[in-house]
């Protein structure tokens, strides 16, 4: 806590509010009690510059370009971790060791499985219905086959949801996939890693053995680590506000997911290959470099730039890499790949975009990938609901967790009529 107090002055009467220090970010005033005080709210719309909550799970600085989770720098986590690894770090606090990281790694495989009536539901879906769409009914259906784990008060039950989650997503986002090209589903294995059950069930058949591509199971482990927490974004703050009110942790993470759909938050993976699919050919670049330049154009660079960073986006220093790795290894010679390259390039180097600050962030690599490896963009965000449910749930733990945790009732300016009698339908 900060040794003065911030001071206000409303209305020729002056108030002061204290000043709440945290481990490391920007200092936050703390208006809990203006209301009550001055009669008065803040107006924040979009709350940019209103902390939520308090929590130790993730940290960004968008300055400098910094994203931790519990104190780890994504990089090194990125490039030396696990997802199964993380998971446990992000609900936990701590790294495992092994033998603990491996009970973990086993209570995750054990859950991978659904209902088998849970089959039965996704055939219930029109046949070219959105996997999201499908993802988000069937996670909220998981509460009427799990009642053993919607006890919120209960921190085991609490945590075997966290757990079944986590272990089931891969399977649902599988059996979506498979729904919606018209293929068999594929039951998990038990002997495959967390990233390799999720390509076997997501791209085999129950008529021949499917193999693993190393590289390929590295590159999505990669982009499920980049993708599993983000501090209090829209979806994340979704899953808070829904437990909020005691739903069960099923219907919290379904509310999420339902929230990343739009474009505005995990479409923008599939915005920016769609951007390079417009583009089409390296030649093309440039006349969209200057139609990105030209205010009154309505065209603009999907996958630069980014709400939080004003620096680059630390994930997308991971992804450059990966990206060429990736397109070195299926040898892939689609022109979208070579455009992405080179305006990246052109874009890096260009005084306009470092100006401004509008660096390749991490949703224009992972579209480029995620494409590359075979996934249709219908597929993009439901991949990113994968892998940010251990961040939701991380979040949703700490949340409950909080005895100060009170139920989530944003207030507003009003702006409409005031009060008015009403006249009988005849007499307007």
């Amino acid at each position: 806590m900060a040794d003065a107090p911030a001071k206000l002055n409303f209305e020729g009467k002056d108030f002061d509010y204290k000043v709440l220090s945290g481990t490391v970010g920007p200092d936050v005033i703390d208006i809990r009690k203006l209301y009550a005080q001055t009669g008065a709210f803040t107006y924040d719309p979009g709350f940019t510059s209103t902390a939520s909550c308090d929590s130790a799970i993730t940290y960004i600085d968008g300055d400098e370009g910094v994203l931790l989770h519990r104190g780890y720098p994504i990089g090194q986590l990125a490039e030396k971790s696990s997802f199964m690894e993380v998971s446990y770090l992000l609900l936990n606090g701590e790294l495992p060791d092994k033998s603990t990281l491996d009970h973990f790694t086993n209570t995750i495989t054990r859950h991978t499985m659904l209902h088998e009536q849970m089959a039965m539901f996704f055939r219930g879906f029109r046949r070219d219905a959105h996997p999201m769409a499908i993802m988000c009914g069937a996670v909220g259906a998981l509460s009427a086959f799990y009642h053993d784990s919607t006890e919120i008060t209960d921190p085991t039950q609490r945590m075997i949801a966290s757990h079944r989650l986590i272990a089931k997503m891969p399977t649902i986002a599988a059996m979506a996939y498979q729904y919606s090209v018209g293929r068999p589903f594929v039951y998990p294995q038990n002997n495959l890693s967390y990233t390799g059950n999720f390509l076997r069930m997501a791209f085999g058949n129950p008529a021949e053995p499917y193999e693993v591509n190393p590289i390929i199971e590295r590159t999505m482990d990669r982009i499920f680590i980049l993708h599993a927490d983000h501090e209090q974004n829209a979806s994340t703050s979704t899953v808070r506000l829904a437990g909020s009110s005691g739903a069960n942790p099923f219907a919290c993470i379904a509310a999420g997911i339902a929230c990343l759909w739009g474009p505005a938050h995990g479409g923008a993976n599939e915005a920016a290959l769609n951007m390079l699919r417009e583009i089409g050919t390296p030649d093309r670049i440039p006349h969209y470099i200057e139609r990105a330049k030209d205010k009154n154009d309505p065209f603009r660079l999907m996958g630069f730039g980014h709400r939080v960073y004003k620096n680059y986006d630390p994930r997308a220093t991971v992804m450059q890499q990966t990206v060429r790795d990736v397109l070195k290894e299926l040898n892939v010679t689609d022109p979208i790949f070579d455009v992405a390259l080179q305006l990246e390039e052109m874009a890096l180097n260009d005084p306009y975009f470092i100006e401004k600050k509008l660096f390749p962030n991490v949703d224009f690599y992972s579209g480029v990938i995620l494409s590359a490896i075979g996934f249709p963009t219908t597929m993009f965000t439901v991949l990113f609901a994968l892998a940010r449910t251990v961040g939701w749930v991380a979040q949703w733990n700490e949340m409950i967790s909080d005895p100060e945790q009170k139920i989530g009732r944003p207030r507003q300016l009003y702006t409409g009529p005031t009060q008015r009698d009403y006249v009988p339908v005849g007499q307007r």
